[in-house]
């Protein structure tokens, strides 16, 4: 009995707990991906251009509104807003670049929840796990900044 719990559990932490880490992927451009339940994030910086994006897809499309917000909860809660937004795929993902992207990493790193807010839509992305792979992010965006 107690090795069938053994197994079931191991198998819930296996096909769950991916689903909802946030990675980094190093390369030539800096990748960090979280493909949650609520929406995929993916924040990229590109020496190339050098540019930072945030690319936010919900499980619905996007509504439109003039100006996009983050609300980071947490420790070190603070709300960022602009209306340099672009929606892509029928309202499916919105994007924002910028050249600077401290405030963005630091809500990702130090806080527990983000919301993307946009028009009277409202998606929460929960950070549990974010740090770490933010760390490697800034890393890797540094050495390749060089």
């Amino acid at each position: 009995m107690l090795n069938q719990m053994m197994r079931t559990f191991v198998f819930l932490l296996l096909t769950t707990s991916s689903a909802f880490a946030w990675e980094a992927k190093l390369g030539r451009i800096c990748e960090l991906i979280h493909d949650g339940d609520t929406a995929s994030v993916r924040v990229t910086f590109d020496p190339a251009i050098p540019e930072y994006a945030i690319a936010i897809t919900p499980k619905g499309a996007w509504q439109q509104g003039p100006l996009f917000a983050m609300r980071f909860e947490g420790p070190r809660g603070l709300t960022i807003t602009t209306d340099r937004h672009v929606l892509s795929g029928g309202g499916a993902t919105l994007t924002v670049t910028d050249r600077g992207f401290g405030n963005v990493l630091n809500g990702l790193e130090f806080n527990h929840t983000a919301t993307a807010l946009l028009g009277g839509q409202s998606v929460a992305v929960p950070l549990a796990g974010a740090a770490p792979a933010v760390q490697e992010f800034r890393a890797c965006a540094a050495g390749l900044n060089v």
